[in-house]
């Protein structure tokens, strides 16, 4: 499948001016009570709440369960939600001694959600949370029934050729991967939390209270190192090998399955911008898609209201 840079820059979206929008607001209260399993010897910890088919939300970075907690509520009347903490973010445990590698957070989050042995579940994807979630979905096609996705690890874009290709983007992701550098911008400096989301990759730039919530789970700059690693896994230029191939399997396994699909989308989006949107209505069978309006990375910090009913209507439909 040839790669098309559908990527959106930084400037890109700042020169749209995006943080001018008034949107309808969340609330930053986190209103779940955590539940925690022991997986691999760690704490996970996980949003378990109402009853019947399971809908597992999966997060990204630098994120946790708390990104959905404007949208579990929409569910919950008709479904289970589950919404786990990746390890090391959130409130799930955080070795100091894990490298925090994609493997690392695919046995712990996988091992949780076979612990709770769903069944009949339908996944709702961002970020890396897509690569964790898909991954799931192809080792377990009997228990997945639906997946709904957005600004998500999936083709058109990945996995990318070279940082060339990746437009203005490429340089952001070269100084992250660079040693010393990365560490002074992400650990030292938190850019990832308070600049990238924020205020860069949001329509609206977040209030003191959920900023500082999402802050309150990283006490210090070694508590970061997941927020470090997950830039140094994306598939660049063949690295890593686990990543590119595994983004490549996403791809066939989207291009194929069957089972319902619903995508949200923005304008102009991160890494799922309009022409990327296309790419994939034309080439994913039984996808729906909502259009949400303008946006970048973090929708669901925009758009929560809107999130959670098209996802409410689409779960009564299918």
């Amino acid at each position: 499948m040839q790669r098309r840079h559908f990527l959106t820059s930084t400037a890109a979206i700042a020169a749209l001016g995006l943080p001018k929008l008034t949107l309808a607001a969340g609330s930053a209260d986190f209103p779940f009570e955590m539940k925690t399993k022991e997986i691999l010897g760690q704490s996970m910890a996980y949003v378990d709440e109402g009853a019947g088919d399971p809908v597992v939300f999966f997060h990204g970075n630098p994120t946790s369960s708390y990104l959905w907690r404007n949208i579990i509520p929409a569910v919950t009347g008709t479904h289970r939600a589950i919404a786990a903490d990746m390890i090391g973010m959130g409130q799930s445990a955080k070795p100091a001694d894990l490298a925090y590698t994609y493997d690392d957070h695919a046995a712990h989050l996988h091992g949780l959600l076979d612990a709770l042995d769903l069944q009949n579940a339908t996944l709702v994807l961002h970020d890396w949370g897509g690569a964790l979630g898909f991954d799931w979905a192809m080792q377990n096609p009997d228990r997945v029934k639906a997946i709904a996705f957005m600004e998500t690890i999936a083709p058109p874009a990945m996995p990318f050729a070279s940082y060339e290709a990746m437009g203005e983007f490429g340089e952001l992701f070269k100084a992250w991967r660079t040693p010393g550098v990365g560490e002074k911008m992400i650990l030292e400096d938190n850019m990832f939390i308070n600049e990238i989301l924020g205020k860069i990759a949001v329509a609206t730039p977040l209030d003191a209270p959920t900023l500082a919530h999402y802050n309150s789970y990283y006490a210090n700059a070694a508590q970061r190192a997941p927020l470090l690693e997950w830039p140094r896994q994306v598939p660049i230029g063949g690295e890593p090998a686990r990543t590119t191939a595994l983004t490549n399997e996403i791809a066939g396994y989207l291009t194929t399955s069957d089972i319902p699909k619903l995508l949200f989308h923005v304008t102009p989006g991160a890494i799922m911008p309009p022409d990327a949107v296309k790419w994939l209505q034309a080439n994913v069978p039984n996808l729906s898609t909502i259009h949400l309006g303008p946006g970048a990375h973090f929708i669901q910090e925009d758009y929560p209201v809107e999130i959670g009913q098209g996802l409410a209507d689409w779960l009564k439909e299918i």
